[in-house]
């Protein structure tokens, strides 16, 4: 099956977008910024809000796999690079750079692209390898089903860098690992390996190495052979009953979240590196 000419038409420059040459309602939505182990900057906020938006549309395409180009699914979030020319650390990353109200509205683009992912009305299937981090662990939780490759690892390191935890993260990883695994996970951000995240519910199946992929077109190829009003309305009530056992809604605060922590860490730096609080100011 071909591409819709809505999705056909379109330029991507941070994603790509594929049919399946045999299997019809099939579409492969691959991080395409391997150079960058598909770091999500801006842009690939944008076209992923965008590429959702236009996959809604389209009741043809009853299955979405989102997959990864290069050595791994996503590094995460794209902190930039510092004025030097080097990786921006999270130090760097966490000062107050832009107007707050700009701030503000730049923290809410990982929770709408979230909100995106979640509520395409096709199965969502995430197939990892290499490695999933932060922000990406946080789009994979958005998603209907998860496989990794054996081999490959994940982490949520935010907390420990000095950098809140946003994208709407909490309350989507309190609901598909629960709460005192996702303290654990948050607040010491540990690498954890793919055989972990299938015990703990991240990921559903576990795959040989460089079959994530292949896995999950198998997966597609199943749900395609079903009835396809049967499988739509069991994803809307899955989605659905999921929302209301731990709402995401609230995850709005965490722009305002992330804004005052940036105002903060301008004007004063924080306590870290194992170094104890002390009273003077």
């Amino acid at each position: 099956m071909p591409l819709p000419a809505s999705l056909a038409e379109r330029s991507w420059t941070r994603i790509r977008i594929e049919s399946d040459p045999e299997l019809d309602g099939l579409v492969t939505v691959l991080l395409a910024r391997p150079g960058k182990l598909n770091a999500i900057d801006a842009t690939m906020h944008r076209e992923l809000q965008e590429a959702c938006a236009l996959l809604a549309r389209e009741p043809v395409i009853r299955v979405v796999i989102f997959a990864g180009e290069g050595r791994a699914f996503s590094a995460g979030a794209d902190l930039g690079r510092s004025a030097r020319g080097g990786p921006r650390f999270a130090d760097e990353a966490m000062v107050l750079r832009e107007p707050p109200l700009v701030e503000r509205e730049r923290a809410l683009t990982g929770v709408r692209t979230a909100e995106a992912i979640e509520s395409l009305p096709q199965v969502t299937i995430g197939a990892v390898h290499g490695f999933a981090v932060g922000g990406a662990v946080v789009l994979l939780a958005c998603m209907d089903l998860r496989l990794a490759e054996a081999g490959s690892w994940f982490s949520i390191p935010e907390v420990p860098l000095g950098i809140p935890l946003t994208w709407g993260a909490l309350p989507r990883l309190m609901r598909e690992l629960g709460p005192a695994r996702v303290r654990e996970l948050v607040l010491f951000g540990d690498r954890f390996p793919a055989e972990a995240a299938e015990r703990w519910g991240l990921v559903n199946a576990v795959t040989a190495p460089g079959f994530a992929r292949e896995t999950a077109r198998a997966w597609a190829a199943r749900l395609l052979a079903m009835d396809p009003l049967a499988v739509a309305l069991t994803k809307a009530q899955t989605r659905a009953l999921a929302d209301a056992l731990v709402p995401a809604h609230g995850a709005y605060a965490d722009a305002d979240l992330l804004t005052l922590a940036r105002a903060v860490r301008a004007a004063r730096p924080p306590h870290g590196q194992g170094a104890p609080p002390t009273d003077s100011p």
